[in-house]
């Protein structure tokens, strides 16, 4: 902790030097030349990337991205597209609250003319939190302004060599960056931290030679970076078992609209029992299989805190009184979450 405090003043000088050098280039990113330059960040991307980076990586992120932004190309395109379309889009970021909110908060900016410009603005907008509230506010509107992400705590957690209670720890590292944002570069800041903690002060192995922030690092002095951060070990995921039914006919498939709440709420989705946890719901038919309902095996998904398991069962034919809709299979495919297209792709190969 000592030696971070001595190190105090140089980070914002020595960690945007450094950036100025080895800034990734993002699709979403206005990189330090083009500011340079005078390119102003695009407030619509910003916002888009934060949340499409929310849970997400980067290397994953970046398709959804180009293709979001190639047939939405600004806040207003977006704002009145259809719920199915942006829906369908989104398949395969997952956490689909968050497509909902994207959706209420882009009709939201458009109604008001664009985008608020400062953090307390942004933060009433749906699907849009402390962290990304800052970051956007920093990056898109030059707001001198914290943006605290998990790479940010890991490498601040690391200069400061901090232990004890992880929530008192996180307070401390927010103060800390509201302390160090430079008023004349509060967006770069941000991305410059971001981009140690994903390419220097990595979870594992450290690359700490390379560090321009090697003097103030507490947690280098001591020889232990990857002791930090001292996070409280992560609840084990819960178990929840259930069915599914592939339904086919004439070369399409039997989908459901979910309930707008829970799990997957307002997407897409096959006829699935209720996922409890009892493991022989596997074993038990999904409302709408009939006598002829083969088993076919069954699939595993992971959700952030839940790890499920389903019965696969295939039926072909239409069922009488069966509600829902049909899709081609290529279409229901590219609807589908990918616990879903999971389940479908089990029933065409049995």
């Amino acid at each position: 902790m000592e030696s971070f405090h001595k190190g105090l003043r140089i980070i914002p000088s020595r960690l945007l030097g450094w950036y100025d050098v080895h800034a990734r280039e993002l699709p979403w990113r206005t990189g330090p030349q083009a500011r340079a330059a005078g390119e102003r960040p695009d407030p619509y991307r910003v916002w888009l990337s934060e949340i499409m980076l929310q849970q997400t990586t980067v290397a994953h992120a970046r398709p959804y991205f180009a293709a979001f932004t190639a047939r939405w190309p600004s806040v207003k395109s977006l704002a009145a597209a259809e719920d199915d379309e942006v829906m369908s889009a989104w398949a395969g970021l997952g956490y689909y609250a968050r497509a909902r909110n994207l959706l209420k908060c882009a009709r939201q900016v458009a109604a008001a003319g664009g985008f608020p410009r400062t953090r307390a603005g942004l933060q009433a907008l749906p699907g849009i939190g402390p962290y990304t509230s800052g970051a956007i506010a920093a990056i898109a509107f030059d707001e001198c302004t914290p943006a605290v992400d998990g790479n940010v705590e890991r490498v601040m957690s690391r200069l400061m060599a901090l232990g004890g209670e992880w929530k008192a720890g996180k307070l401390t590292i927010a103060e800390t960056v509201a302390a160090l944002v430079p008023p004349d570069r509060p967006g770069e800041f941000a991305e410059a931290l971001m981009d140690l903690g994903a390419t220097i002060c990595t979870p594992k192995r450290p690359d700490c030679a390379n560090c321009p922030l090697q003097e103030a690092c507490a947690a280098y002095a001591e020889g232990q970076p990857e002791r930090y951060p001292a996070k409280p070990k992560r609840a084990q995921h819960q178990r929840r078992f259930g069915s599914v039914l592939v339904r086919t006919f004439r070369g399409r498939v039997l989908v459901e609209r979910r309930p707008e709440t829970g799990l997957l709420g307002g997407m897409w989705g096959l006829p699935t029992s209720e996922w409890t946890g009892a493991a022989q719901a596997v074993r038990e038919w999904p409302p709408g299989a009939g006598s002829r309902a083969a088993p076919c095996g069954e699939i595993q998904h992971v959700f952030t805190h839940i790890r499920l398991t389903l019965g696969v069962y295939r039926e072909e034919g239409p069922a009488a009184g069966a509600g829902g809709d049909w899709l081609g299979i290529d279409e229901a495919r590219a609807s589908l979450p990918s616990v879903f297209r999971k389940a479908l792709d089990l029933a065409a190969g049995t």
